[in-house]
This record gives C-alpha cells, sequence and structure tokens, in this order.
C-alpha cells in the first residue's frame, strides 16, 4: 500500500473526486487510548493524521495559551482589515450584514416577527428573562438548572462534577467521575442561549438583554483559555459556539454601547476558535453529524469574516467536506446513514445553513445537494407522525444545530417551514402549520413572502412509502391528524462506520392510533453517565420486537459501539390503497449456538388493523419473548391475553398474540430490577410507561399472530377472533367472527377472503 502524507486528505484533491477516508465513529475522548485491534484496523493514512493530531496536541501542552487580550495582535497578522476598533465596528454594521443570513440585515423581518408571530415573539422574550433574571438554564431535557453566579462553565450541575482545568487533550469526557455529563456541560456552553439574547435585545431594545450577551461571552472568554478545559475537546462545540457569536455579533451589531474592541475581541475568538476546528477535523473520531457539523462552522468563519488570511481556505475546505459527506451520509432514499431521526435532523438544519449562506454569497453548490436536501426532508415529512410529531428513532441528545425559536426535540415545523419556502413545496408548507420565525430570521421577509405563496397541502403521494436503502417502512391510511400509521425498522444497526448512534431495535415497530402514538420507540436517556441505563434503552428489550434467550441483537461495546452491526433483509414489499405488506428478517442471534433467525410480517388492512407475523427459525428450544412498549396511558389485561391500551384522548388499541403454544403475559411499568417499562421523552429525563411482554420458551420453528385493532368506540371486551391453522396444525391466519373474514398467510402470499 502506498503511504499517504499526514496532510489532511480532503484538502489534496479537487471537490468532483473527492474520497473521504473512513474510519470509526468514535466521539472524541482524549484520555482514551486507541485499542490495539483498531490500530491494526487503520490505514496508513488514519494513523499518518491522528499522529499528526497527537503531535499538535503534545506541542500545545508545553507551549503558553494565548490571550484574548491579544485581539489586536492576532488581527493585525491575521486580518490587518479589522486590526483597528474603527475597522472592526465598522465591518460589522455595514459589511457583515450583506454575507449573512437576509434577517438579520432588514429591519422589516424583525416587525413582521413582532405582528405575524406573537406567540413566539413572547415565547422567546419570556424564555431569555428566566436567564437575565434567575440565571437558570433550560437545557436538554433538564429544566431551571443553576451553574452559578458567575457562571461556572466546567461544571455539571447535575452530577456535581467539575472537569479540570488542563489542556482538552488531557480530560477524559466519557469519564462521569471526572467531568459529568459532557453533554450537559457542552450545551451551556454551546451559546445557543447567547443568540436568545440577542434576538431579545433586536426585538425590545432591552439592554438588559444585550449587556447580558455581551458579558456572558466576556466571562467565557476569561474562563476558557484557548485549548484549556473541556470546552475544548469536542470541535463539534467548538463549531457550534462559533457560530452562535457570529448570530451574536451580527445581532447586536446597532447596540449603541458597544465597542470596536469587544468587536476585535470576539473575531479574534472565531479565528481561534475556527483554527481548532481545522486542526481538529473529526476524520476518524467522530465522521458523521459531528464532521458535517465542523464543517459548517469553517464554512460560517469562511463566508462571514473573508478578511481572514485562512478565510478562503475554511471556507472551500466546510463546503468540499459538506459536499462529499452529503454523497457518504446520506442515503440513495434520503435517509442519514446513523439510523436516527434526532440525528437525521441535525443533518437536515446542517445542510439548510450551508444552502442559503453559499447562495447569499453567491456560492456555487452542486445541485445534487439541494436535491439530497429535498429527500430528507421529505423523509421527515414521511415518518411524521399523524400528530405532527417526529417519533424518537435511534439516539438523541435534545439539542439543534441552532434553535432560532423555542421548541421540542420532536418539533421539525421550523425544519419545514424553511424548506417550504426555500424549495417552493405546498405538503412541506402543510406539514409546517403555517410560518415560523426561522424563515423570517434566516431567509427574511422574502422568505416569508415565499412561503405565504405557497398553497399549503397535504402530500398528494402515497400515504405509506418504503426506504429500502434508509431502513424503514411507513404504513399509513391517510395524511390527516386522525391516521393510522406504522413505521417499521428494516435497517442495520446504525451506520456501516460505527452504529454509535443506532439501537439493536431491527425490526422494531411503532404506531399510532387516531393520530395518537401509542406503541412507541423508548427513546434515548443518557450517553455516559448511567451505563446501565444507557445500555437499557438502546437495547432490543427497549423496542417492540423479539428478544431471544433475554439477548440483545447485540452487545454494547462501550457507550458508543456495539460488539456487532446486524442487519436486515427486506424480502418483499407491497402497498395498494386497501392493503399494506411488508416482509422482512434478519439472523442477530446466530452467533448464540443456533442459527436463529426472526422473520417479521406486518399487514395493514386499511384503516381497520394490522396483523404482525413474526416467525422465529432455529433447531433447538430458546426463550422468546414478543415486546410491546406503550406510550404513557392505561393499558390492562384482559381475557385470553388480549391487552387493551387506552389512549389520552379515550381511542383504544387491542393487541392481541394468538399462537399454538402456551404464552406467559406480562404487563411491567417503571420496574429497576430489572429496567423494564420507562421511556425517555428527552435527554436526561426518563418516565414510566407500560411494557407489555408475550413470552414463550418453544422448540424452534415457532410463530406467532399479533393482532393491533384500532378501536374509535372503546369497547370494553375484545373483538372475536379465532387462530386459524394449516394442514400441518401449524399457525396460518386469523378468522373474525362477527365479519366473517379471514386472513391467512403462507410462505409466499396474504389472502384476505369474506364470507
Amino acid at each position: 500500500m502506498k503511504s499517504q502524507s499526514p496532510q489532511n486528505p480532503v484538502e489534496q484533491q479537487p471537490l468532483g473526486g473527492l474520497a473521504v477516508p473512513l474510519g470509526s465513529s468514535e466521539p472524541r475522548s482524549s484520555g482514551r487510548r486507541v485499542p490495539l485491534g483498531r490500530i491494526r484496523e487503520m490505514s496508513l493514512t488514519e494513523m499518518a493524521y491522528r499522529g499528526q493530531q497527537e503531535a499538535t496536541k503534545l506541542i500545545e501542552r508545553f507551549t503558553p495559551a494565548a490571550s484574548y487580550s491579544e485581539a489586536q495582535a492576532l488581527l493585525a497578522d491575521r486580518a490587518p482589515a479589522l486590526a483597528t476598533a474603527a475597522a472592526a465596528r465598522g465591518w460589522l454594521r455595514d459589511t457583515a450584514p450583506q454575507r449573512f443570513f437576509a434577517g438579520l440585515q432588514e429591519a422589516a423581518a424583525l416587525d413582521a416577527l413582532h405582528d405575524r408571530l406573537p406567540d413566539e415573539y413572547r415565547d422567546l422574550v419570556a424564555g431569555v428573562t428566566d436567564i437575565v433574571v434567575g440565571r437558570s438554564f433550560d437545557l436538554l431535557g433538564y429544566r431551571q438548572l443553576s451553574f452559578g453566579d458567575p457562571i461556572d462553565w466546567h461544571l455539571d450541575p447535575v452530577w456535581t462534577r467539575r472537569s479540570p482545568l488542563v489542556h482538552w487533550s488531557q480530560i477524559n469526557t466519557l469519564d462521569p467521575a471526572v467531568v459529568g455529563d459532557s453533554k450537559i456541560v457542552w450545551e451551556l456552553n454551546r451559546h445557543q442561549w447567547v443568540v436568545r439574547l440577542a434576538q431579545a435585545w433586536a426585538l425590545t431594545g432591552d439592554e438588559r438583554y444585550a449587556e447580558a450577551a455581551v458579558s456572558s461571552i466576556d466571562a467565557w472568554l476569561e474562563a476558557n483559555p484557548p485549548g484549556i478545559g473541556i470546552n475544548w475537546a469536542s470541535s463539534l462545540e467548538v463549531a457550534y459556539r462559533l457560530i452562535s457569536w457570529s448570530w451574536t455579533l451580527l445581532l447586536l451589531r446597532d447596540m449603541p454601547a458597544l465597542s470596536g474592541e469587544w468587536v476585535m475581541k470576539v473575531l479574534a475568538a472565531i479565528y481561534t476558535h475556527a483554527s481548532h476546528v481545522r486542526k481538529y477535523l473529526s476524520y476518524y473520531f467522530s465522521p458523521n453529524t459531528h464532521l458535517t457539523g465542523e464543517a459548517l462552522g469553517l464554512f460560517y468563519a469562511g463566508v462571514l469574516v473573508r478578511e481572514f488570511h485562512d478565510a478562503a481556505r475554511w471556507r472551500e475546505l466546510g463546503a468540499r467536506i459538506l459536499t462529499v459527506e452529503s454523497r457518504r451520509q446520506i442515503t440513495a432514499d434520503g435517509v442519514h446513514f446513523e439510523q436516527s431521526t434526532c440525528y437525521h435532523r441535525y443533518s437536515v438544519e446542517i445542510y439548510l445553513h450551508f444552502l442559503l449562506l453559499a447562495a447569499r454569497n453567491n456560492i456555487p453548490v452542486p445541485p445534487a445537494m439541494a436535491d439530497c436536501v429535498r429527500q430528507m426532508v421529505d423523509f421527515l415529512l414521511t415518518v411524521r407522525q399523524p400528530d405532527g410529531s417526529i417519533p424518537p428513532i435511534g439516539d438523541a441528545d435534545g439539542g439543534a444545530l441552532l434553535p432560532l425559536s423555542p421548541r421540542s426535540p420532536s418539533d421539525c415545523r421550523a425544519v419545514f417551514a424553511t424548506a417550504a419556502a426555500m424549495f417552493e413545496r405546498t405538503d412541506f408548507a402543510w406539514a409546517a402549520g403555517g410560518p415560523m420565525p426561522d424563515v423570517l430570521w434566516l431567509l427574511g421577509t422574502d422568505g416569508l413572502r415565499a412561503f405565504d405563496a405557497l398553497q399549503p397541502a397535504a402530500p398528494t403521494g402515497p400515504a405509506s412509502r418504503v426506504f429500502p436503502a434508509g431502513g424503514y417502512a411507513i404504513l399509513r391510511n391517510a395524511w390527516d391528524r386522525t391516521a393510522h400509521q406504522m413505521i417499521v425498522d428494516i435497517g442495520p444497526l446504525g451506520c456501516p462506520v460505527s452504529a454509535g448512534h443506532g439501537h439493536a431495535d431491527l425490526l422494531s415497530i411503532q404506531c399510532a392510533i387516531f393520530g395518537e402514538p401509542c406503541l412507541v420507540d423508548a427513546g434515548n436517556y443518557c450517553y455516559t453517565t448511567q451505563t446501565e441505563w444507557r445500555d437499557f434503552f438502546r437495547s432490543t428489550a427497549a423496542h417492540n420486537t423479539v428478544v431471544v434467550d433475554g439477548q440483545s441483537q447485540s452487545e454494547p461495546a462501550g457507550p458508543f459501539g456495539w460488539h456487532s452491526r446486524p442487519r436486515v433483509r427486506l424480502r418483499e414489499w407491497h402497498s395498494t390503497p386497501g392493503l399494506d405488506f411488508i416482509d422482512a428478517e434478519h439472523d442477530a442471534f446466530s452467533h448464540r449456538g443456533d442459527r436463529v433467525v426472526h422473520r417479521r410480517r406486518v399487514l395493514f388492512v386499511k384503516p381497520r388493523y394490522w396483523i404482525v407475523v413474526d416467525d422465529i427459525a432455529g433447531t433447538s428450544r430458546h426463550q422468546v419473548n414478543l415486546t410491546f412498549q406503550f406510550a404513557p396511558m392505561q393499558v390492562t389485561l384482559g381475557p385470553n391475553r388480549w391487552a387493551r391500551a387506552q389512549t389520552p384522548n379515550g381511542h383504544v388499541l387491542w393487541v392481541g398474540p394468538f399462537t399454538s403454544a402456551p404464552v406467559r403475559t406480562v404487563l411491567r411499568c417503571g420496574e429497576l430490577r430489572p429496567i423494564r417499562g420507562w421511556i425517555a421523552p428527552d435527554y436526561g429525563q426518563r418516565e414510566p410507561a407500560p411494557t407489555l411482554i408475550y413470552s414463550v420458551n418453544a422448540a424452534l420453528p415457532w410463530r406467532v399472530l399479533t393482532l393491533l385493532l384500532p378501536d374509535a368506540q372503546a369497547l370494553s371486551s375484545p373483538p372475536a377472533v379465532r387462530l386459524l391453522y394449516d394442514e400441518q396444525g401449524l399457525p396460518a391466519g386469523l378468522l373474525f367472527e362477527r365479519s366473517g373474514e379471514s386472513v391467512r398467510v403462507d410462505e409466499r402470499a396474504v389472502l384476505i377472503e369474506t364470507e
């Protein structure tokens, strides 16, 4: 193999013919050693790149940290045109707005926000008042967090840990005993709440908000010398803070008391941040949304502050990475490869910002990228639940690229509204439910006019759709808010690079009835602080699928790794106006001494019911659990193993298993030993929710048919249904005794007959 230079491999090739290196998606944990087995897998390019980074870290450790008070000297060297207070102030007022998002250049956008979206206006201002008055923060799933006054930028107040003030490469960010939960610390230090302070000043003119934004950045710079402390340990977090400061500068540009010296200090800090990101790009550590987020940060800096000598290099490198990663990270049908709806949304936001900034600055972007982003929003639209929320699938951290308006992690209306205005899509406008503040902040009044020109309409295509490359099938009877919907996971365990954010959820299902989520994904509670909870929420037992012998489809290898990466094989998919059918299988349990294959077929007879057929093939006896995780609601057990689940709005889902073997039925909620019956609605939050488990010790092969029947009348008794058998005496279908309708399944077909 030919040795390559330790230069960044992405920078060696033109945009059109780029090959990005692949590696393990290990979150940056500088205090960990790379396992020997992992070293053996590395290419010469990767070893050279890692070696270069390690050498740079070592040099930094023994070099005195720079001071932000040296801003004038740094700018004189790296951006002479901005090296005086007057020049920096004039640049911010006159030049920078023309390079940034349209909404920040025109005062009419702020007026329109006040007039058209008064509720969102009030929510934003009310939220930042808590920060100014009470020094309390709502971050991730946590509410009213206090980091002290003055703010301790290195503190995790939930786990009461304060990370050490040493060079960032000496901190193991995955060690809760040392840092607590680094996600909590980093969320504070992204300074997205500082952007909200600046927004509030721009909207109200209240000097308290502007002064709080300025003093917060000053305090951060004082407490976080370049390279020192946990807030330099993740290049993604450095990039996100750079993005926040860019917005803050532009929002505060007309503040009367804003000094040119302060603008110079922040510009120097942006330069320091961009240089750090450039040196420590996550090509091999986390080549996923970490890498694309870092690339966007470089693009921000390179576009906004072109006066930096390095700006063109940052801009071109950021654009190049984003272009290549759009082809590598997004499947052919528009799904992000990490098998996580949270990180799919992150990617959409990253690429929307990139497209808008590129267009604003007349930077050409390959047309295929816009098509790719449209496909990504199409997937969000299809997987979106009838109540408008985005279902949790895989890992989620509760964050966002830049939340310009308060929203929950499952709320993608801002994404839909922005995409509607950009791509002139009436179905995206329908999903948004109206213009959102982000349209005005990002696109200005032109964006609002573009949105208003659309006639929102539900998608005209089929309500049911399969994404074979992305790994999902969505079975839906209609697009309205009272529809029934089922999501079937037919993808691999995470992306081919590492599966770090994927869960062991092969062939799991989620369903909503009459518009309400009923069977749900358990979500994601934490990343590193509590291993048993981390492992539970990404285990097979936390998902609506089959567990064999009490084991997951794969065993965790640390908080962001797996010992194996099984995948599903899609056998068949059919969809008609009256019927959906999917057939898929996996052999994730085969390594346990018997070739155990789980085959799941789902039949949706629209809009009345689903039948889930689970076949477990093998040659010996095994313990098989069939799990159903409900959203928080009342679930009771009835006769013949029926379960009755009643939604908050009073609708009922009947769940009934039909099999020839005796089945043990267990209903659990909020158990701790073992952990069962929990969901995580947001990062750091967990709450008990009913879990139904049908359990059998059976000689394989074994089959169970499960009927999921939505009931608008909320009857107290289960439907009259009888199991049908084939000629060999095996379960083969169901007979609805009142209507006489029968549904039969065999190896290749489904037959529905009505008397």
